[in-house]
C-alpha cells in the first residue's frame, strides 16, 4: 500500500510566535512595509503563477479591515485580513474549494487552513455572546474583547476548536463504514461525531458508534489527528473493536452502515472495490491506509 503522504492541514511552516502576540509594542513594530499579507478571495486562497499561496503587503489590505497576526515566516511577520462575512455553506457542496485544496502543496495547505479558521472565526464573532456588544480583536487577533469603555461587559473570547472523533470499528477482520445522508451513492467513510461536554475521547467514540450503528465497542485506541478548518475542528482518529456486528442504524443520520472485508477495503483504496473511499486529504483515508498496513 502506497504511503498516503502527510495529513492534510497539518505541518504548517509558520512560527505562531505567541511571545509576539502578547507584546503590543513588538507586534506594532512588525506591522510595517516588510510584513506580508496572505491574499484571500473571501475565505478562498489566492494563488500565484507557480500555484503557491499568494502574498501581498499590508498596503493591499481592505480599508478598515481587521488584521490577524498569523506568525513569523522566513523572518517576516505574516497577517491575514478578516473578511466581511464568515462561511456558512457546507464544505461538501463546494467543488471549487475541493479543487484548490487538492492543488496546494502540504505546507501551503496547512498555513491556509490555520488562517482560514482564524479569520472565519473573527468574521462570525463580531458581537459578544454574553451581552451583544461589539467586540474588538486583541492579542494579535487570537482573542476578541468586549470592551467596557465602549459599553461592553469586559468578556474575553477566544478562537474555538471543536473536537470530533472519527473511528474505524473492527469485527473479526472486517471494518464498519458508513454513508451519511445526502452523500453520493457508494461513498463510504469512517463514522464520526462531535465530542460532547463531559466526555472523554473514548466515551465519545463509544457513544457515537452506538448512536449511529447500534454497535457497542471496546478497546478504543487513538491513531492520529487532523486539524480541519471547516470551520474549525480537530479530527481525532481512533480504532475500536466490537464483539457483536448486529446493526441498528440511525436513519436520521446515516443512509447506510456496512461491514467490509480487508480485501474489499484494499480493492476500494486501489480504485476498484465496492465503495468510493474518502479523498486523500481526509483523515479517514489515512485511517483506512493505516488499518490495511497494520494487518
Amino acid at each position: 500500500m502506497a504511503n498516503p503522504g502527510p495529513i492534510a492541514f497539518a505541518g504548517s511552516p509558520i512560527d505562531r510566535a505567541d511571545h509576539v502576540r502578547a507584546d503590543p509594542d513588538r507586534l506594532a513594530s512588525l506591522t510595517n512595509w516588510k510584513a506580508r499579507l496572505l491574499a484571500l478571495d473571501g475565505l478562498f486562497p489566492s494563488l500565484d503563477d507557480a500555484g503557491r499561496l499568494a502574498w501581498t503587503t499590508l498596503a493591499d489590505a481592505p480599508e478598515d479591515a481587521e488584521l490577524v497576526f498569523l506568525g513569523m515566516l522566513d523572518g517576516k511577520a505574516c497577517f491575514a485580513a478578516v473578511p466581511t462575512l464568515g462561511d456558512a455553506s457546507p464544505r461538501m457542496a463546494n467543488p471549487r474549494l475541493w479543487a484548490l485544496m487538492a492543488s496546494l502543496e502540504p505546507g501551503d495547505l496547512a498555513l491556509y487552513g490555520g488562517a482560514r479558521s482564524l479569520v472565519d472565526w473573527h468574521a462570525r464573532h463580531r458581537f459578544c455572546a454574553q451581552c451583544g456588544a461589539n467586540t474588538r480583536p486583541a492579542k494579535g487577533g487570537w482573542q476578541r474583547d468586549c470592551p467596557k469603555d465602549d459599553g461592553g461587559c469586559g468578556a474575553q473570547h477566544f478562537p474555538r476548536t471543536d473536537p470530533v472523533t472519527i473511528m474505524l470499528v473492527e469485527h473479526q477482520g472486517r471494518l464498519m463504514l458508513g454513508r451519511g445522508l445526502g452523500w453520493p451513492e457508494g461513498r463510504f467513510s469512517a463514522l464520526a461525531g462531535f465530542v460532547e461536554p463531559g466526555e472523554t475521547i473514548e466515551e465519545a467514540v463509544a457513544r457515537e458508534v452506538f448512536e449511529e450503528s447500534g454497535v457497542r465497542v471496546r478497546d478504543v485506541s487513538y491513531v492520529a489527528s487532523q486539524p480541519w478548518p471547516f470551520p474549525s475542528q480537530l479530527m481525532m482518529g481512533c480504532h475500536a473493536y466490537t464483539d457483536d456486528d448486529a446493526l441498528d442504524i440511525d436513519t436520521t443520520e446515516m443512509a447506510e452502515v456496512c461491514w467490509f472485508t480487508r480485501e474489499e477495503v484494499a480493492a476500494s483504496m486501489a480504485g476498484d472495490g465496492p465503495f468510493i473511499t474518502p479523498p486523500p486529504h481526509a483523515i479517514a483515508h489515512h485511517l483506512l491506509s493505516w488499518w490495511l498496513e497494520k494487518g
